[in-house]
C-alpha cells in the first residue's frame, strides 16, 4: 500500500475514534429503577454529564434524590433493580460501592460520615488507606487552609461548615472521577453556606466531575452547568441551570421557589 495512503486511513481511524470518544458522554444514567424492600423510589430515571460539569439534582422533599444519588454511587440501598450506569464506558450497575469507589466514584452523603475519636488529619489519612489515592495532604491544606489549622483538632469537634470542608477534602484524597454531594448546604448558617459554595466553585474550576443534591435550589443551580429535576421519582426536566433560573413558572411547582 502507497504510504501516504496508509497514513490518511490511519489519520481518518484516529479521528473516528477520536470522535466518538467525544460523543460519548463522561457519565450516563440510563432508565434506571430502585427500591426500598417493595417501595418503587427510582422511577426509570436517566440523563448524562459531560467531564468537568457540575449538574444540580433537584426536587421537593421525597421526590427521590438522594435515592437516585446513593443509587448512582452503588450503596446497598436503595436496591437497583434495572437499568444501567456508565463512567467513562465502563459500567458501574454490575458493582457494588467498595468497586466503584476504586474506580473514582466518592460520594460525600449528607451525614458527612466523620469518625469520631480521630484527628481532622487522622481521618483524611485513613481516607487514603486503601488504593488508588488522590490528593496529598499538602494539597489538601493548601485548599482547605481551615483544616491546615485544625490538623490536630478532633474532627467531631469542628463547626458544621468545617466537617463539611473535611468530608469533601476525604473524598478529594481518593482517586477521584465524579463527585456526589448530598445536601451540602443542609443545616449550616449563610456565612457557612458561603464558604462551602466557593469550595464547590474550586471544585469546578478544578475540572472535577460533580452531582449537587441541594435543597437551596438556586444556590446550587448558580454553580451548575445543567439541572435535573425530579418529581416523585421521576424526571420531570433536564436541561440547563440556566434555563431553570429563568423559568419561573417550572421553579415555582416543582421548587416551589
Amino acid at each position: 500500500m502507497n504510504r501516504s495512503v496508509h497514513d490518511r486511513e490511519a489519520f481518518s481511524g484516529k479521528a473516528i475514534e477520536l470522535a466518538q470518544n467525544e460523543a460519548e458522554p463522561f457519565f450516563s444514567v440510563r432508565d434506571i429503577h430502585a427500591y426500598y424492600g417493595e417501595s418503587y423510589i427510582v422511577q426509570g430515571v436517566s440523563f448524562e454529564i459531560k467531564k468537568g460539569e457540575v449538574l444540580s439534582l433537584l426536587g421537593r422533599n421525597g421526590a427521590g434524590k438522594t435515592s437516585t444519588l446513593r443509587t448512582l454511587a452503588r450503596v446497598d440501598t436503595p436496591t437497583l433493580k434495572s437499568g444501567e450506569i456508565w463512567l467513562q464506558g465502563v459500567p458501574l450497575h454490575t458493582m457494588k460501592a467498595h468497586q466503584a469507589a476504586k474506580l473514582g466514584v466518592q460520594l460525600v452523603p449528607e451525614d458527612r460520615r466523620i469518625i469520631g475519636g480521630l484527628t481532622v488529619e487522622e481521618n483524611l489519612v485513613l481516607a487514603q488507606v486503601t488504593e488508588p489515592r488522590g490528593w496529598e495532604l499538602e494539597k489538601v491544606y493548601e485548599h482547605f487552609p481551615r483544616l491546615a489549622e485544625r490538623r490536630r483538632q478532633e474532627a467531631t469537634t469542628l463547626s458544621g461548615g468545617e466537617q463539611q470542608m473535611l468530608s469533601v477534602a476525604r473524598a478529594l484524597a481518593r482517586d477521584i472521577k465524579i463527585l456526589f454531594l448530598d445536601e451540602p448546604y443542609e443545616g449550616l448558617a449563610p456565612v457557612i453556606v458561603q464558604e462551602i459554595e466557593k469550595i464547590v466553585q474550586q471544585i469546578r474550576e478544578l475540572g472535577i466531575t460533580t452531582i449537587i443534591v441541594e435543597q437551596n435550589a438556586v444556590a446550587a443551580l448558580r454553580l451548575s452547568d445543567s439541572a435535573v429535576i425530579m418529581d416523585t421519582g421521576t424526571v420531570v426536566f433536564s436541561g440547563t441551570a440556566k434555563e431553570v433560573l429563568e423559568n419561573t413558572e417550572l421553579r415555582h411547582e416543582y421548587l416551589a421557589i
